[in-house]
């Protein structure tokens, strides 16, 4: 590896403070050029991180545990040095500055509310220190309740609120100096589905309504879908890809994206032609048609990729490249839709999603059906089945 095991030392900055001002849409507001970290000096939890954030995006780091995306949210915050690399914010390397003087709001699962401040005084803490004037902290505390709707719960400590109340006013404390950067890791772990779903939409709101920019750290990928206007996923110290939602869940790169994003279906074959974009491959000594992702050639192992709602049952003749029969292992009722697995191509646990628009009962275990799906919508992808999250 060429990363080294000592700290790039960063060139001196005339500010006080992090950084602050340039252009409003700076797409490099916040960079990782060639990002390495160790704790050991061996082993590197993230690998030559190069990463692009732009003011005012909400970026989501996401991956499993282990996978070095908390470390890089760490480090950001400067309570992690790197082993190698350059963090900047704003064009300027922030490797010299202590948390306290990145100008940064953080945000845990686990709140770090004082216990015996008042919710007026936790906010207030932090304006205190800057020294801000006793009116504009009041004002500016008020500000902040307001915007996580908890106005009139100043004198409160934080031993009298629910949990997704504490969390309130975590975020209010995190934004409560107006940063131009907030960090967020796990925030909502430690909340029920609920109050999850609900400040989901809240911290979405703030960001719209405050444009400041937002790195957020989870390992739950419907959250980094419902919140995000990026998403990277990490694996192992490096990130395998990132896009917006919709482009991780429609256009994965490799096989570990499209497991960890959203219900897959995953097809082990041999391609036996390639013409173009389409490959033709053998499954289970069908051929199946697909779009060629990563590069491949006639006889490379690789792995197919469908997504259970691109399924069709019982198709026209015809109408789709992939046809097959297939046979009906467990049908699952959802409410809004069935959940219908099926052994297909020799393959079992192969997941039909349909609209439950016919009634459940359309489909029944034991049936023998025809299923079909595009070749755009059959990815071709590694073979690495991307089941390790180290």
């Amino acid at each position: 590896m060429p990363e080294s095991n000592t700290a790039v030392e960063a060139p001196p900055t005339p500010a006080a403070e992090a950084p602050r001002g340039q252009t409003p849409n700076d797409p490099e507001y916040v960079a990782f050029d060639r990002v390495s970290k160790s704790y050991d000096g061996r082993t590197l939890v993230v690998r030559n991180l190069d990463l692009r954030i732009a003011r005012g995006e909400f970026l989501t780091l996401l991956g499993p545990s282990g996978s070095g995306k908390t470390t890089c949210l760490m480090m950001l915050a400067g309570f992690e040095a790197p082993t190698s690399g350059v963090i900047r914010i704003a064009g300027r390397s922030v490797h010299h500055l202590p948390p306290r003087r990145r100008g940064i709001g953080m945000v845990f699962q686990n709140y770090a509310l004082f216990p015996h401040m008042t919710v007026g005084d936790n906010l207030a803490f932090p304006l205190e220190v800057r020294g801000i004037a006793p009116d504009d902290r009041r004002a500016r505390v008020r500000r902040a309740l307001e915007l996580v709707r908890l106005e009139g719960l100043e004198q409160r400590r934080p031993g009298q609120l629910s949990g997704g109340q504490q969390q309130r006013v975590a975020i209010a404390r995190a934004l409560v100096f107006e940063p131009d950067l907030v960090l967020m890791d796990e925030p909502l772990g430690a909340l029920d589905r609920r109050l999850r779903e609900e400040l989901q939409y809240e911290i979405r709101c703030i960001h719209r309504d405050l444009g400041v920019t937002m790195v957020y750290v989870t390992h739950d990928q419907h959250e980094a879908m419902v919140m995000s206007d990026r998403v990277a996923v990490f694996r192992a110290g490096v990130v395998e890809q990132i896009a917006s939602p919709e482009a991780l869940y429609e256009e994965p790169d490799c096989s570990f994206v499209a497991r960890f994003i959203g219900e897959n279906n995953r097809l082990p074959g041999r391609v036996t032609r390639v013409r173009g974009d389409i490959c033709d491959v053998d499954v289970g000594g069908r051929p199946v048609q697909a779009l060629r992702v990563v590069a491949c050639g006639t006889g490379d192992p690789v792995l197919l990729s469908i997504r259970p709602e691109r399924i069709s049952i019982a198709p026209e003749p015809g109408l789709y490249t992939n046809e097959f029969e297939a046979t009906v292992d467990d049908v699952t009722f959802l409410g809004d839709h069935l959940r219908i697995r099926v052994t297909v191509c020799g393959q079992p646990d192969f997941i039909v999603k349909i609209p439950n628009v016919v009634g459940h009962g359309a489909v029944l275990e034991g049936d023998r059906i025809r299923i079909g799906w595009t070749s755009t919508d059959s990815r071709v992808l590694d073979a690495d089945g991307g089941e390790g999250a180290a």
